[in-house]
């Protein structure tokens, strides 16, 4: 399972109504920003604020050309977006103004509609601010961040803190029951009342001062700890010896040569992000390069420089943790996972501690193994975190006769592509279709698809899958526009998958491994969630941070079907598909490594979750990192797979902070779901995908996700499908 490096971005097309609160629309690009100078009054009487001039600014305008409209990436520039942004601003405040001006009772068409509707200039401006900032970041990009994410705190806050908007949401929420909505309606009424209020909405005029003051805080602390880590990754290891590559496949030091000739150096590169740096630590032979290599990796963000983040980890923390007693919370793990399918902390961490141990105890059988390999090979070593992957390798060659370097052959990138595409469409009817080239995009590498269900258009597909520099590490899908039809036109789906697969030399073929292929495919899985969507309010689009990876992480599964294999994991040389000899080596390998892999996610998961339950916040990362781990009994072989210092998911914004366990709460249920199609004897059986779709796919957020997930399955997931994917003892206990 893809469950540690991976994220989802929803850059839907927000609004006040489905953001209130939020200081950004995902985990790189603040949401919204505000006027320059003193807050506006949050009276909801103020006078219109004077528009500054956008004449040709293509941020602000409308999107235009086919499908719907597209995003100008071929406009974009750093210079515009301070008009852009204050320009957004100004009309949503107008917008706003319209709505609380209002003297006619308030009703869900004269409150919610407008509220849905209003602020889609500054989503635009966003949207495109995020795209930048997250795939060709820049000095230029930086300093905007820092200068405008706090007052896109603001402009949030200023509206969430409006008393008279809250008090007609409030109006409306009281009377829902009687006012003829549709169970739709009625639960977004619900919804956006329940997100103001744990916004702050209800806190008197001092403590919304407070409030304002700590979103605002944040949200420059997040753009600070962003900068830093990607500073530290936009480092690397120069090799010039040769010698030092014994090991390393060939596609691998071509990879490494181009990384070392883009940055016109002699020799070979490993760049400082784990695509980089996962394969040399896994088939490098050079003990002391492999420690140099792991040990700048691991301690990006943690070289008591100008790019460490630690004080920036404490301030983030303590703020946090003031926020959540300000809005009555115990901590900010209990604020965070209110609107989360798990809660509250304590049904996470039972999850988490169940399968906890069990990862423990496989660890040191793995030691065991690979102490063996090395004794045998005449090293008297002892097992380090930078040994792991190299011994873990050397053991799956000598146990299942299986050569990572056998299999990437077969995985060439384009055609994992298509074999996406595919499984797409037997399961749901979906085409891709390239047209690359006829819309703008943000960088050359980017290939762009239209997706048709027969003749309909369905939405686009933007694929952006290599490394470059300035391009932040792992692998996320974004959400340019969702889709919604409550203002009568039907706006269609724009997706994007970013991966950071290595490109290799000019003119050869991208092979990638089985893990990329997963990857791939998880991602895609994201995307397929948002091209499929039904939902017409945008209120409604982003679901539970712990249902949202379940779809993606069931996606994975297909990867390794034997459909899939015939026609797309063929040999980049002889066209020869996967043979079936090969496949049963991976498939019986499939639990192998499962104690490295879960413990060195479910060790991050967890001091995330033990850092936030803190009622006090405060907290020294690197003293709280190191004591926690020794309270769950963390093996000494594994390090967190993020530690505090470079954790983007927790410190670039509130998204995934106190909800890393997510992966694994998803888990539950996409076991669950793969074991429903194993059992069907169809991995593409009709009948399960069209529940699928309807139940989990296209509703978006507009029921129940556990009672959905119960009309899908027709009960609860059980934890038991979990343990046996990751081949550990099944307790029989539910």
């Amino acid at each position: 399972m893809r469950i540690a490096l991976l994220a989802y971005v929803g850059l839907v097309t927000l609004n006040a109504a489905s953001c209130a609160g939020t200081a950004r629309t995902d985990s790189a690009a603040p949401s919204a920003p505000v006027q320059t100078g003193p807050a506006a009054p949050t009276d909801g009487h103020t006078p219109p604020a004077p528009v500054v001039a956008v004449t040709n600014n293509p941020l602000i305008a409308e999107w235009t050309g086919p499908y719907g409209g597209v995003p100008p990436f071929d406009q974009v520039r750093p210079a515009l977006f301070p008009a852009a942004f204050q320009a957004g601003i100004n009309a949503r405040r107008v917008e706003i103004q319209a709505i609380t001006n209002t003297t006619d009772a308030a009703t869900f068409a004269n409150t919610f509609i407008p509220l849905q509707n209003s602020g889609r200039q500054l989503s635009r401006v966003n949207t495109l601010f995020s795209v930048m900032t997250s795939n060709v970041n820049s000095p230029e990009y930086q300093a905007l961040d820092r200068e405008w994410s706090p007052r896109l705190a603001a402009a949030s806050d200023e509206i969430t803190f409006n008393a008279v908007l809250f008090r007609r949401i409030s109006a409306v929420h009281e009377n829902r029951d009687r006012a003829g909505l549709t169970p739709e309606q009625q639960r977004l009424v619900e919804r956006t009342y329940a997100q103001y209020v744990r916004a702050g909405a209800q806190l008197d005029a001092g403590r919304k001062e407070e409030l304002g003051r700590i979103n605002q805080q944040l949200a420059g602390l997040f753009s600070d700890f962003a900068t830093k880590v990607l500073n530290d990754e936009n480092t690397w290891i120069h090799i010039t010896d040769e010698a030092q590559l014994a090991g390393l496949p060939e596609s691998l030091r071509a990879a490494y040569r181009a990384a070392a000739e883009e940055r016109a150096l002699q020799g070979w590169a490993v760049v400082n992000t784990r695509s980089s740096v996962d394969p040399f630590l896994t088939f490098a032979d050079d003990r002391a390069l492999r420690e140099r290599v792991w040990t700048q990796f691991k301690m990006r963000g943690d070289n008591n420089d100008a790019n460490d983040t630690k004080a920036t980890i404490a301030q983030i923390v303590r703020l946090r943790a003031e926020r959540a007693r300000l809005l009555g919370y115990e901590s900010h793990a209990h604020w965070r996972m209110e609107d989360t399918m798990a809660r509250d902390p304590e049904r996470a961490m039972e999850l988490m501690m169940r399968v906890w141990p069990a990862a423990v105890a496989r660890v040191e059988e793995e030691v065991a193994d690979m102490r063996g390999i090395a004794l045998r090979a005449g090293r008297n070593i002892t097992i380090e975190p930078w040994d792991y992957l190299y011994y873990g390798e050397q053991v799956r060659q000598e146990r299942y006769d299986l050569d990572q370097n056998e299999v990437k052959p077969y995985f060439e990138l384009n055609n994992m592509m298509q074999a996406a595409f595919w499984t797409a469409g037997q399961l749901y009817g979906l085409t891709f279709h390239e047209i690359t080239g006829q819309l703008p995009a943000f960088h050359p590498d980017v290939r762009v698809y239209e997706v048709r269900e027969g003749d309909r258009h369905v939405g686009l597909f933007y694929s952006d899958n290599f490394a470059r520099t300035g391009k932040r590490s792992g692998a996320w899908a974004s959400t340019y526009r969702g889709h919604e039809t409550f203002t009568g036109e039907q706006r269609t789906p724009l997706s994007s998958n970013n991966n950071n697969f290595v490109k290799g030399a000019p003119g050869e073929p991208v092979l990638i491994s089985r893990d990329d292929a997963e990857t791939l495919f998880h991602e895609f899985g994201h995307a397929l969630h948002t091209l499929l969507s039904e939902v017409n309010y945008p209120g409604l689009a982003v679901t539970p941070r712990d249902f949202v990876e379940y779809p993606s992480q069931v996606m994975e599964h297909w990867v390794l079907t034997r459909p899939v294999l015939d026609r797309f994991a063929r040999h980049y040389q002889t066209d020869e598909p996967m043979p079936q000899e090969l496949v049963d080596k991976i498939k019986a390998s499939e639990t192998f490594n499962q104690g490295y892999a879960t413990t060195e996610y479910l060790s991050a998961a967890l001091v995330d979750m033990m850092m936030h339950t803190r009622a006090d916040g405060v907290v020294d990362a690197a003293a709280f990192e190191r004591d926690a781990l020794a309270e769950i009994g963390m093996p000494d072989q594994i390090a967190l797979r993020h530690r505090l210092p470079h954790f983007n998911h927790l410190f670039t914004s509130d998204a995934y902070s106190a909800g890393y366990y997510s992966y694994l709460w998803s888990e539950v249920m996409d076991a669950d779901t793969w074991q429903a199609f194993e059992e069907s004897g169809n991995v593409f059986d009709a009948d399960l995908a069209q529940r699928m779709r309807r139940y989990i796919l296209a509703p978006g957020n507009t029921t129940d996700r556990a009672e959905a997930y119960r009309q899908f399955r027709g009960r609860d997931p059980v934890v038991e499908a979990l343990l046996q994917v990751r081949g550990f003892p099944v307790t029989g206990r539910r």
